[in-house]
């Protein structure tokens, strides 16, 4: 048994916004749960909080009762967000921003797990942190703050800023709080109680590799790959594509043809229109900019592209989320 004060028993907040995802919620809080019960006594006091009090359903119909953040969240040693959905359950938050401020002032740790970053964002409390966000957010959160520029890792800790992908990430997270407390030996005990048994450094990615995302281990035709995920606003032509992957444009344009199936500017096409349809479907920018934003120079020629596509115009796709 590990003894542990009660008193000092830390008293760790979630604040739940609407549509937050189940698993992020419970890869976080679990670990603490099997930390009290290893140690016998109450290292972690675990605490739901929601702007006045009521109970917040999860993205999967559950809901969890929750306490006041105004009448708790002082108490807390920790605080975190915990979000998932989309613009329409995060970006109507201001309400929030005012007490994580508050917090952040009186020393509280806040953390964002998932889209909760997002909120921290808005709330201007990750101006001077490094952090990250879950890979499929990352865009939105670039978009709206073009100044800030969040890592693809697991997750980040900085001073009294915590920022986690959300998924099972908070597993690798919660490991590292809970070693940073009590020491290696019992922060494995704690994940060898989940079989949770390749603890993830926090700069592991969030994603499959490029190799088993694009099917392919070509090195040359992976470059070009990545390139195109990066240079969605700016796209390049093939000419600057093929010197930077170091091959001839010929060569390139067969590389496409023999393991893709599809031409270069095709597959571009391809990439430039999915990310579009994320913003449409996750930021509240209007058509026109994420034209821009991805690379076409109309917004009419971006409809055009985009229906041929996916079969719809963006502004059918828009007019089914919620914003």
């Amino acid at each position: 048994m590990v003894s542990v004060d009660q008193r000092n028993a830390q008293r760790v907040g979630f604040v739940l916004v609407r549509n937050f995802a189940l698993m992020s919620y419970a890869s976080a809080i679990e670990p603490m749960r099997a930390a009290n019960l290893l140690a016998g006594s109450t290292l972690y006091e675990i605490v739901p909080l929601s702007l006045g009090g009521g109970s917040v359903q999860s993205s999967s119909g559950v809901e969890i009762a929750c306490d006041d953040l105004a009448r708790t969240g002082d108490r807390c040693h920790t605080v975190f967000v915990c979000a998932g959905g989309g613009p329409a359950d995060w970006t109507d938050t201001q309400a929030l921003h005012g007490f994580l401020r508050r917090l952040a002032r009186q020393g509280t740790r806040i953390g964002g797990i998932s889209s909760g970053s997002y909120i921290l964002a808005a709330a201007g409390l990750l101006d001077t942190y490094d952090f990250t966000i879950h890979w499929e957010h990352a865009p939105i959160l670039r978009e709206a703050f073009p100044h800030l520029a969040p890592r693809q890792a697991r997750f980040v800790i900085d001073g009294n800023r915590i920022t986690c992908g959300g998924g099972v990430a908070p597993l690798d997270l919660m490991h590292a709080l809970i070693l940073e407390r009590m020491g290696s030996d019992f922060a494995r005990r704690v994940s060898d109680w989940y079989l949770h048994t390749s603890v993830a450094e926090p700069t592991a990615p969030q994603r499959a590799s490029s190799a088993e995302r694009f099917g392919t281990n070509h090195a040359a035709l992976l470059s070009v790959l990545e390139k195109m995920e990066a240079t969605i606003e700016k796209p390049l032509g093939r000419t600057a594509m093929a010197k930077f992957a170091g091959i001839s444009s010929r060569h390139l344009d067969r590389l496409f043809l023999e393991r893709r199936g599809s031409t270069f500017l095709e597959t571009y096409r391809e990439i430039r229109l999915r990310h579009a349809r994320r913003l449409i479907e996750q930021s509240p920018l209007s058509i026109q900019e994420i034209a821009f934003a991805t690379g076409f120079s109309s917004a009419a020629h971006f409809s055009n592209c985009f229906k041929k596509q996916f079969g719809e115009r963006p502004k059918s796709v828009r007019s089914e989320t919620f914003f």
